[in-house]
């Protein structure tokens, strides 16, 4: 199921994928697309610029379902 929350917010602002990607430090859009069709999650720092930069609340653009970080520091081996 797509993202539509994050889709609109997007739309609303006037910015296509690659507008938001370049913002964010991407260089295509194609994280964008994957969030907006729920194949993955963006990770928490990138979810709170994209908050930001839409003015919504991220729990409305991602609910539960952010990313913490890519990967787990501090961790034994």
């Amino acid at each position: 199921m797509k993202n539509f929350k994050l889709i609109e917010a997007r739309k609303e602002k006037g910015m296509t994928q690659e507008k938001l990607a370049k913002y964010l430090g991407y260089k295509g859009k194609q994280s964008v697309a994957n969030w907006e069709n729920n194949h993955i999650s963006p990770p928490l720092n990138t979810a709170i610029r994209i908050s930001q930069i839409l003015g919504k609340d991220i729990s409305f653009l991602f609910g539960e379902y952010i990313q913490e970080t890519h990967t787990k520091e501090g961790s034994a081996i």
